[in-house]
Order: structure tokens, then sequence, then C-alpha cells
């Protein structure tokens, strides 16, 4: 595990960015002494709306004047951090791309529409267990 993502508390009267930590799951780091001693600090619980989450690489949307906390993730608990935090339209897509995991039936075209949603190949080789090589593949096609 590294630190694949970040805990922060967001300003008050700040628009809603990340996801909520609530929303997210249960994540294993959420337990740990650094975590609770931070929530502490703050004087706000795990389920309070300003407890928001981002992935590593997405630090950038954090306020600069809010509170942060760097935390480790495994892959599934990551997973379920970069959806919380992908807008709906790109959400929706990656769901469908997870469920392909379950069939193969239309794969390329799948893999077109993936694409024009704005999900990067990588990631979609990641969430569909395609080969990376296919996927550039279809969209020569």
């Amino acid at each position: 595990m590294a630190d694949d993502a970040f805990l922060f508390v967001l300003p008050e009267r700040h628009p809603l960015l990340g996801a909520a930590l609530s929303a997210v799951g249960e994540l294993e780091c959420a337990e740990s002494p650094a975590v609770l001693g931070w929530l502490h600090a703050h004087g706000l619980p795990a389920s309070s709306e300003r407890v928001r989450v981002v992935p590593a690489g997405a630090e950038v949307l954090v306020p600069e004047e809010a509170e942060r906390l760097p935390i480790p993730l495994s892959e599934e608990e990551t997973l379920r951090v970069e959806h919380a935090c992908a807008p709906r339209s790109v959400t929706d897509m990656e769901s469908e791309l997870l469920s392909f995991r379950d069939t193969t039936q239309d794969w390329q075209s799948l893999v077109h529409r993936a694409l024009t949603a704005g999900v990067p190949a990588p990631r979609i080789a990641q969430l569909t267990g395609l080969d990376p090589l296919d996927i550039v593949q279809a969209v020569g096609e």
C-alpha cells in the first residue's frame, strides 16, 4: 500500500469536491489511529459531509486552506474512491466496464463507447481485464 488518496476537511460554505468519506464504503485505514486522531483533532466524525477523499493525482482539487491527510488504500479501495469521485457519466461507463468481466459480447462497441465517454484506455484495461493491445486495436477498427 502507498499513499493512494487524501482525506481533507472541506472548508465551510465551499462547493463539494471529491467524495464524502462515508460515500466510498469501509476503508481499512479509516479505523487507524492516525485517521481517528486526525478526525478527532478536527472535531468531525467520519460520517461528516465535510470529510472528503480524493485519489492520488487529484489532490489539486483540495482547497489550499483545507487540512489534508495522505492515506494508504488497497487496489479495490482505490477503485471505489476513484469511482466515487468521477463525474456521473464516466462513473456509469466505468460500472458498465466492470460488469464486462462477466461477458465478452460486443466488447469492441463497449470500448468505443468508453473512449467516447472520456475513459482513458489504461483505465479500460484495468476495469475490464482486457489486454491493452486489444483496446488499441479496437480503436483502429
